[in-house]
């Protein structure tokens, strides 16, 4: 009798399940478990910056330069727009069921990490590598992104020149490696996944999360409804069914939902994005990367309902001006933001301040953010994806055929 393979999602679910459950009954346990979670992460963290690098030099270096121009006007668009109605929804959300108002911080002094002013001057300069070799070391998403563009340029004017070099083949060639090594690490994915969770359950526990169990089921709803228009959107643009979409892209839903990093969980966007919604190589390799620092739906989301949240906790009341300052500065700092777990708390560190509201609020979300990392994240990734769907619906390159595909 045959035994049937148990697909990456399952092993995943059931990792989740498992960790909770450790996590919850036998604490020391989990709090052993947290070596192996970290050294999952440090290995799939150690090929993004490479991954992120050879994609983007890929796509923009074997792109008719016309077509470039063309593709990334449409791409900026989409991520621009869609990070905009994210913070939007965020501060409609928030004014409409009020997450803060049953917690009353008028008067507390806690402490958090340290404020830090944004200077727009600032912030443009640091999208720009003074050293890519450094980058690469930091891991600085946008910054790898800035010189892959260059470079992919420079790449694709030089193919043009001498149509008979072998440098891009070299680096279709790397990129190929790179994914394999990523292939060999997932196969470790659902313990590092299990180990991940019950450590970080083990810690929290559920003490934590009662005094924001609102804010976080208001948090909850804003996401599944807007990710329901995003699909709304794209059924009705591409003429697609919503729920096919839905199921082409579980495991990485899944895998974003349990690893929290959008740096992870692209691999497996990619991986689904050409074998199950039927998008072609160059339009992943563009636009999924791109959208890691540029398409930051979740977590301009995430910011302005939680900076709502706060001004509600403290009493203090935004009038629309300042609603539409949240949604501004929400929208540039989601740019900046990084692309790996409990990059929540930093962010809100930037903007609360500027904001007029006490830093010490964002005290209070430390023990969720973890669970809030898995709404800002499932967000972030899915709109990467469909922001790609509406793109290569655009320029063409939808396969319908693989799409319906069973």
């Amino acid at each position: 009798m045959k035994i049937k393979k148990i697909s990456m999602i399952t092993q995943i679910v059931i990792a989740v399940l498992l960790g909770v459950t450790v996590g919850l009954l036998f604490p020391k346990v989990g709090n052993s478990l947290e070596i192996i979670g970290t050294l999952f992460l440090r290995l799939m963290q150690m090929a993004i910056p490479l991954l992120i690098l050879g994609q983007i030099i890929q796509a923009v270096g074997g792109i008719n330069p016309k077509e470039l121009t063309r593709l990334g006007g449409k791409t900026i668009a989409v991520f621009g727009v869609s990070s905009v109605l994210a913070a939007v929804w965020g501060v409609f959300i928030a004014v409409l069921f009020q997450p803060g108002k049953g917690i009353d911080l008028t008067g507390t002094k806690e402490a958090v990490v340290q404020g830090q002013d944004i200077s727009v001057t600032e912030t443009l300069i640091g999208f720009f590598p003074s050293n890519i070799f450094e980058s690469l070391a930091k891991g600085s998403i946008i910054q790898i992104i800035v010189f892959a563009l260059f470079f992919g340029i420079a790449l694709n004017r030089f193919i043009q020149k001498k149509p008979e070099s072998q440098l891009f083949s070299l680096i279709v060639d790397f990129n190929e490696i790179i994914i394999e090594i990523i292939r060999y690490v997932m196969f470790a994915a659902p313990l590092g996944i299990f180990a991940l969770i019950s450590s970080t359950i083990s810690k929290l526990g559920l003490k934590i999360i009662l005094p924001l169990i609102n804010y976080l089921v208001v948090y909850g709803g804003a996401t599944v409804l807007f990710l329901g228009i995003w699909l709304v959107v794209i059924g009705i643009y591409c003429k697609v069914n919503p729920i096919k979409v839905i199921q082409n892209t579980r495991e990485m839903s899944v895998m974003a939902l349990a690893t929290t990093s959008s740096a992870i969980t692209l691999p497996t966007a990619m991986e689904e994005s050409q074998e199950k919604l039927g998008l072609s190589k160059r339009i992943t390799n563009l636009v999924l990367p791109l959208g890691m620092s540029l398409n930051s739906n979740g977590s301009a989301m995430h910011m302005a309902i939680t900076v709502m949240t706060i001004a509600q906790m403290y009493q203090i009341g935004f009038d629309f001006p300042r609603m539409m300052t949240v949604v501004i500065t929400s929208t540039f700092v989601s740019l900046a933001n990084a692309v790996v777990p409990g990059a929540g708390l930093v962010s809100l560190a930037i903007i609360v301040p500027q904001l007029g509201l006490p830093i010490e609020g964002i005290a209070i979300f430390a023990g969720v953010e973890w669970f809030v990392g898995m709404f800002r994240t499932i967000l972030n990734v899915n709109s990467d994806v469909y922001s790609a769907i509406l793109v290569a619906k655009s320029a063409g390159e939808l396969d319908y055929e693989i799409f319906n595909r069973k």
